[in-house]
């Protein structure tokens, strides 16, 4: 009887995660709609304030904001705080996607719209439906698994593709050199799927890059995410 007790009240968690997950959804949409055009910038949160690499993503993030576009971040410390600082002082949406986490994760002071998340999924779909292009800081696993994820949504054409920069040729030599062999070698990726991405090292040339891809591709408030 404590068996089937504990199955049924193990049923109940379940079912009541499904709407606290749908409510996440729904929180997200509501608080979001309307931001686009919007660039969202991945990266570490361990970065510290007195690196270069601070300095730079927070002026990715101003200059972005000075060419019309909002800023999303994962809402916490190191590259994170330094997009949604970048964002602020350009004066446009500075939109941080928080997360409870039992460490590294704490809200940045520069999110002028901040969202805290319980999931991370519901978290992922709200940092790719309003991206129009994505800045890939250097960061940790966190920011290797946003970036394989998205190239995987554009590869499976399971959205529809978009810049993604990656910043820091020196950073990402290593992983584009071990995509290329082994990975490419054996044939488990094809060299199409190199044009997914490019990589950056100066933030005015971020700028450009998007810019770019959204003239030649007319985006006017384009949903990453299909239907």
């Amino acid at each position: 009887m404590a068996y089937e007790y504990e199955i049924n009240e193990l049923a109940k968690e379940e079912s009541w995660r499904m709407f606290r997950i749908i409510g996440e959804f729904v929180k997200g949409f509501d608080k979001l709609s309307g931001i686009e055009p919007a660039v969202t910038i991945y990266g570490s949160a361990r970065l510290k304030t007195d690196r270069e690499l601070y300095a730079l993503t927070e002026e990715t993030a101003y200059l972005l904001g000075q060419a019309g576009f909002s800023i999303v971040t994962g809402g916490g410390p190191g590259v994170m705080e330094a997009a949604n600082k970048g964002a602020q002082r350009a004066g446009v949406e500075s939109v941080g996607l928080n997360i409870f986490l039992p460490e590294e994760q704490a809200a940045n002071i520069y999110a002028s719209k901040s969202i805290t998340f319980d999931h991370f999924f519901t978290r992922k779909v709200m940092l790719v439906k309003y991206a129009t292009a994505f800045v890939i800081m250097p960061g940790g696993l966190g920011t290797l698994d946003e970036l394989t994820e998205v190239l995987t949504l554009m590869q499976t054409f399971k959205i529809k593709p978009f810049p993604v920069i990656l910043f820091g040729s020196e950073f990402w030599k290593g992983f584009l050199d071990w995509l290329r062999s082994p990975v490419l070698a054996k044939g488990f990726i094809s060299e199409t799927d190199f044009d997914l991405v490019r990589v950056c090292d100066v933030p005015e040339e971020v700028v450009v890059a998007i810019q770019k891809w959204h003239l030649e591709n007319a985006v006017v408030g384009k949903k990453a995410l299909r239907g």
